[in-house]
């Protein structure tokens, strides 16, 4: 099967083409560099298949061009999938499958290890000794043993992370809609409403899709609500938080510290290398000033563990629409109206 695979690297090639030729097959993958989006759609021509990743505009114009061109089926090389129209890809009879399962392990850590550059400054602490500076001032941290860590969403990757702070010795509070009995189950773990969450956490970790109802689920409210120097923590995705509303946390003292390795606005800016620009984002400027703000660039997937998972599921699902083999369930997603704040992850 031919298929147009957008918004590629090196290393999404090297993984992708190892998947194909394991599993024999025979897929025609042809790479495109740039992003998907309405400019760009053009170029997946005559292709019946399209490979999209995470900032990739699946929206409704994508669509239409991708359909009128011939397009049947959309791969989602990624767990979220809200930057698919599902609605509009149902009504051009374009089926859309996703990665859903792939190594949780590898954002639950990139999690704990912001939580721990955060709490005891290394990134200010390895700059330091690297100019012979080896003051402790300013480095003063706290002990993760005793705290209490607040978890927003406990499907796969939320469960490790609880799990790994538990193992630090902290007490857990937890949110989903959809109780998860593995949370319940964890030593000093249980859940409680929202409000409870904020308001006693030391260090609030998001782990839930990103949908209307979660949309800035992090706001000025929310903040307000929160102890005086928490640690926020967001690898989940950008638009959970009001970027505006969490810089005014920060200069408020409300927010001690913020680890995000997803940003509201990344698409312009994640995935690329502006070493020789100006960037134009102000709010990402302001954050990047702060220095008790880390920020990495949607790496918290990037282990070889989760690629090799999400490039055998990506091949798995072109093979099976290819071949007319219904859509795993798990895999395959479509248009249903959004009942509930579910935020199962």
């Amino acid at each position: 099967m031919r298929v147009a695979v957008f918004s590629t690297k090196s290393y999404d090639r090297e993984f992708l083409d190892a998947a194909n030729a394991t599993a024999q097959a025979n897929h025609e993958l042809v790479y495109f560099d740039t992003r998907l989006n309405p400019k760009t759609a053009s170029l997946a021509a005559d292709f019946p298949a399209v490979c999209a990743f995470v900032n990739d505009d699946v929206g409704t114009e994508t669509l239409k061009i991708l359909a009128a061109q011939g397009t049947r089926f959309i791969a989602l090389r990624s767990t979220g999938f809200n930057n698919v129209d599902l609605k509009t890809a149902a009504e051009l009879g374009i089926k859309v499958a996703r990665v859903t399962v792939y190594s949780p392990f590898s954002v639950a850590e990139h999690a704990v290890g912001l939580v721990l550059m955060l709490n005891r400054r290394l990134y200010r602490a390895y700059n330091r000794v690297r100019d012979d500076n080896f003051s402790l001032e300013g480095l003063l941290g706290f002990d993760l043993h005793g705290s209490t860590v607040g978890i927003i969403g406990t499907g796969k990757i939320g469960i490790i992370f609880a799990q790994i702070m538990q193992g630090f010795g902290c007490h857990l509070l937890g949110y989903d809609v959809y109780p998860n009995p593995k949370f319940e189950a964890i030593a000093n773990a249980r859940y409680v409403e929202l409000p409870e969450l904020f308001a006693k956490a030391d260090i609030i970790s998001l782990h839930c899709p990103l949908t209307p109802e979660t949309y800035h689920l992090i706001d000025a409210n929310a903040i307000a609500q929160m102890k005086p120097g928490m640690m926020l923590i967001n690898t989940s995705r950008g638009g959970l938080i009001d970027t505006t509303a969490v810089i005014e946390g920060i200069k408020s003292g409300k927010i001690g510290h913020l680890g995000i390795d997803v940003y509201e606005q990344e698409d312009e800016l994640f995935f690329r290398d502006l070493s020789d620009t100006v960037i134009q984002d102000d709010a990402f400027q302001l954050l990047q000033s702060f220095s008790n703000v880390v920020i990495t660039a949607h790496q918290a997937f990037f282990t070889r563990n989760a690629l090799t998972d999400i490039s055998t599921t990506t091949i798995s699902n072109i093979t099976d629409f290819e071949q007319g083999h219904p859509l795993k369930l798990k895999n395959e997603i479509s248009y249903q109206p959004l009942v509930s704040t579910a935020t199962s992850s």
